[in-house]
């Protein structure tokens, strides 16, 4: 593994990763605090419902996303030299870092469409997905040569 202080980009894909990990334990909290953590985080009524029913749909899904959220927490440990090198590590980091700005910014167009996601959590959570963009891109782009070896 490569010294953590031989690229800049190693602090920030390090934080990049710490920020996808507490997005995951997120998730999983989702599934053990039932519903009302379904609505408190925004997934909607129709999951939390489903959740409350005991449908298995809510679990597998946040599973699925928490699961996602961990691989990119492991890109970004990977990109950091912290873990051993990932397969297709520099697109990875850069593909990770466009989805969460993707998903920020989706919060424009979506928000003239229909105010429904103008409320409070569309408008924080958007927020916070920017700032994970922000942070992985920023990793991304100081560690890119790094990344090529």
């Amino acid at each position: 593994m490569a010294d953590v202080a031989a690229h800049p980009g190693s602090s920030w894909l390090i934080a990049g990763a710490w920020l996808s990990i507490l997005a995951a334990l997120a998730h999983l909290a989702c599934i053990v605090g039932g519903p009302e953590w379904y609505r408190f985080f925004g997934a909607g009524e129709a999951m939390a419902r489903a959740a409350g029913r005991g449908e298995w749909t809510p679990t597998l899904v946040t599973l699925g996303i928490a699961a996602m959220l961990l691989v990119w927490g492991a890109y970004a440990l990977s990109g950091a030299g912290l873990l051993p090198r990932l397969p297709l590590l520099r697109t990875g980091l850069a593909v990770i870092a466009a989805i969460y700005l993707l998903r920020a910014l989706a919060f424009v167009p979506l928000n003239l469409v229909t105010r429904h996601h103008s409320d409070g959590f569309a408008i924080i959570s958007s927020l916070i997905v920017l700032i994970y963009g922000v942070v992985h891109a920023i990793g991304t782009a100081k560690a890119w040569e790094h990344l090529a070896r």
